[in-house]
């Protein structure tokens, strides 16, 4: 050590007489790190989820999707259980996912093309890419 520092390095450590010492929280958080760019972290999250693009089906595929949705109706009166693959676009990009539920089905609603599950879940019909029964 330096020669300089002789004669305050056995000194007791400063406490003020007027100012109450900070909690050690409060002093932690001093050195805590912060977000600079507020929404930055979002932002870049937002970017980095993948989404998927809407698969166009062929002829030979709407077809039968079109039976199995006949079948269904024919069958209504009974509740039928599937299990339907559809397409749910992203509200904040281009694309979205594809979601798998399975239920009993109440209603097919031509009006607005939708199918209308027990538990009142709605799937457009033309958002519907594959169904099991």
């Amino acid at each position: 050590m330096s020669d300089s520092y002789n004669d305050i390095i056995g000194l007791p450590h400063h406490v003020s007489q007027t100012r109450p010492q900070m909690s050690r929280r409060n002093r932690a958080a001093q050195f805590a790190p912060f977000a600079a760019l507020t929404g930055y972290d979002e932002a870049v999250r937002e970017s980095a989820r993948r989404t998927d693009s809407r698969a166009e089906l062929c002829d030979d595929d709407a077809a039968e999707l079109n039976k199995k949705i006949q079948l269904i109706g024919a069958r209504i009166a009974s509740e039928p259980f599937c299990e339907v693959t559809y397409f749910v676009p992203d509200k904040h990009k281009a694309g979205g996912e594809y979601i798998t539920v399975s239920g009993n089905v109440r209603f097919i609603e031509e009006a607005t093309r939708q199918m209308v599950f027990c538990g009142g879940l709605r799937i457009p019909l033309d958002d519907i890419v594959g169904i099991v029964l």
